[in-house]
């Protein structure tokens, strides 16, 4: 008998299920808390949960998160440095302060237009290499050719030792602006996604588990380890593809949309015939367009653990994730009467940072590039729950509401208020934590809209099933304005959304969505067996997926029969005949796609390679002007090879 573990580290749990593999059901499952910002006591919790007899004949261990996207979400990433080489126009905001731009580049047939700037690079990474914690790079048309990526990369190396991420290694798509974007938050995830395989393998192996591990990508397919770790940006919305593939597998149906609760974030998601559906464009995460391959999504930051705070009479929600109330009350002794005790602040000051329910942790971050300000505070809070009223006692002033979003931000400040997740407990309609918390809050919050708890509670319940809805329904209205989608749900009205795939809803907190979410649209509703470990049911119900692209274009297009070049991952290559070109492109992406099944421990006879041609050859031509080869390899895990 051999299993396979699921295992799923989310913003508010960390979920694990076991599959027998002979016919391939899930026999168990188990929640914990994520823990924050350590994932090792969740990862460890949620395992503890398994049969260990059962653990121990695990051969495959499939891990999802959504660690990566909440990172980006909430702009708690590690400090990067970008370098732009070559002409780039920027017109939208870069997403750090610390960049450089400097000649150098390529043209379109991987052609040096400029040398490279060498001493200006050397200058900036010795001014910023102690304020940072990785550098991206990302030069003109290094998809044409990336020598000098490489060479910034060598100067960061050898000046630094820090990670340098290069945009070709990641895309082979034109764009240099979204490869760059791209790089910036692999380098800023790297970090992240370290830290958590590393708890991942080590707990695994302390418990004696002999098995191939692997991480879900955003495409819905499966990698190993050791890739994952190269390049953790394509674990963006590995949460979201899990629940799509495991909402499938779970509901038995190839075709239907997914609507995922999380803790920070919801995801609307669509696969038919068990083929997700993929984006056109490179997935767009934090607003920062980048050119990653994901499954088409729709997300929004709004989840179990959105903020829900007052202004005025205006109640909002989101879009920044804090530690719930109810679930705050269980990990600190004394803070339900803490929260009882704290006065409400004034009209003037009344805002997201200073609420009733607001309080502050102190994590263990290093304060990188804090100010004066910021320091200041930081000594103020403490590792247990600190209002901002004994903040102004420590330092006799209130902080700017800035300050708290910049500490936020660099993660050296974990804040806990009222959320979705409260607001349940109140309706008793999701009561795994402390209820008097909850009720305390609401009763707080409610107060100062003129709503008791239960009015507050229901109004943020239906508030949240509206923005799901919404959320649907753009997905399949592409192109129409949300927020004009999103005034419709608040007409009464005969007249409902029609949807024809059926809509699984997966989620800790999603059974209390039915009735809701039935009366809002016109569609079958389906709550799966273990809907609230869907993402880690995905992990394991999905495959390797290795695509590698590449172009073969004329060197010259005076003379188009005469020598041709070759464009991949791999760099540039020319050849004198087509024919040769061609089978040389053909070779080096299977060759490629298997020597990748192999490094993430797949079974070779269990993969099938397929080569996609694409050719524009204009009248007259004897040869194409232009051809896209795709070499798409999908394999399966095998459970009965040893672990690499």
């Amino acid at each position: 008998m051999s299993y396979s573990l699921g295992i799923d580290a989310g913003g508010t749990y960390t979920d694990a299920v076991l599959l027998d593999d002979e016919n391939e059901t899930i026999i168990e499952s188990s929640k914990s808390l994520t823990s924050y910002p350590d994932p090792l006591e969740g990862i460890r919790g949620a395992i503890e949960g398994l049969d260990p007899q059962r653990l121990r004949e695990v051969k495959v261990v499939s891990v999802s998160t959504t660690l990566s996207t909440n990172s980006i979400l909430e702009g708690t990433g590690s400090p990067v440095a970008l370098i732009l080489i070559g002409n780039f126009d920027i017109k939208e905001e870069l997403p750090t302060n610390h960049y450089l731009q400097v000649k150098g580049g390529h043209d379109h047939n991987g052609i040096e237009t400029n040398p490279l700037d060498t001493e200006s690079i050397k200058e900036f990474v010795l001014e910023v290499k102690d304020k940072v914690s990785a550098f991206a790079i990302s030069s003109y048309f290094s998809v044409r050719n990336h020598d000098h990526e490489l060479c910034v990369k060598d100067i960061v190396t050898e000046l630094t030792g820090l990670p340098a991420v290069c945009s070709y290694e990641l895309s082979q798509d034109l764009g240099a602006f979204e490869r760059a974007v791209t790089a910036f938050l692999n380098a800023q995830l790297i970090p992240v996604t370290e830290r958590f395989m590393t708890t991942v393998e080590a707990e695994i192996k302390s418990r004696g588990i002999d098995a191939k591990v692997f991480m879900l990508k955003c495409d819905g397919s499966v990698i190993g380890i050791q890739s994952a770790l190269k390049k953790p940006i394509e674990s963006i919305f590995s949460g979201p593809a899990g629940s799509l593939v495991g909402a499938s597998f779970l509901a038995k149906s190839d075709s239907c949309a997914v609507i995922d609760v999380g803790g920070t974030s919801t995801d609307i998601s669509v696969i038919y015939s068990g083929v997700p559906e993929m984006s056109d464009a490179g997935a767009v995460v934090g607003g920062w367009k980048t050119r990653v391959k994901a499954i088409k999504m729709e997300t929004s930051a709004m989840g179990g653990d959105s903020h829900v705070w007052v202004r005025g009479k205006d109640i909002n929600i989101g879009p920044r994730r804090v530690i719930p109330l109810c679930r705050a009350a269980v990990l600190y002794p004394g803070f339900l009467e803490h929260l009882k005790a704290n006065p409400i602040p004034s009209k003037m000051r009344l805002g997201i940072n200073y609420q009733p329910t607001k309080f502050y942790l102190r994590t263990d971050y290093d304060a990188i590039e804090a100010s004066p300000e910021e320091r200041e505070v930081l000594e103020a809070v403490k590792k247990e729950p600190t209002s901002t009223t004994e903040i102004f006692n420590r330092i006799k002033k209130f902080p700017a509401s800035k300050i708290f979003d910049s500490l936020i931000q660099k993660r050296l400040l974990q804040p806990i208020g009222f959320t979705l997740t409260d607001a349940l407990h109140v309706l008793g309609e999701y009561t795994e934590r402390n209820i008097e918390a909850a009720n305390v809050g609401a009763d707080m919050l409610g107060s100062i809209v003129d709503m008791d708890r239960h009015e507050f509670a229901k109004y943020i319940k239906r508030e949240f099933s509206k923005n799901m809805a919404c959320d649907l329904v753009s997905f399949f209205l592409d192109g129409v304005e949300k927020s004009e989608i999103r005034k419709i749900f608040d007409i009464r009205s005969p007249a409902k959304f029609k949807i024809e795939v059926p809509i699984v809803l997966i989620g800790g907190p999603v059974s209390a969505f039915v009735n809701e979410m039935q009366e809002i649209l016109d569609a079958e509703i389906i709550l799966p067996e273990y809907s609230n470990v869907g993402n880690a049911a995905g992990a394991l119900a999905a495959k390797g997926i290795r695509r590698f692209e590449v172009l073969i274009r004329p060197a010259s297009m005076a003379a188009p029969d005469w020598e041709f070049l070759v464009f991949s991952e791999h760099g540039r290559s020319n050849f004198y005949e087509y024919q040769e070109a061609l089978d040389y492109a053909v070779s080096l992406g299977e060759t490629t796609v298997l020597n990748y099944m192999k490094d993430a421990g797949l079974d070779s006879n269990h993969i099938k390679i397929d080569v996609k041609k694409e050719e524009v050859i204009p009248q007259g031509w004897k040869t194409p002007m232009e051809t896209k080869l795709v070499i798409l390899g999908v394999g399966n895990r095998n459970t009965e090879q040893d672990c690499c």
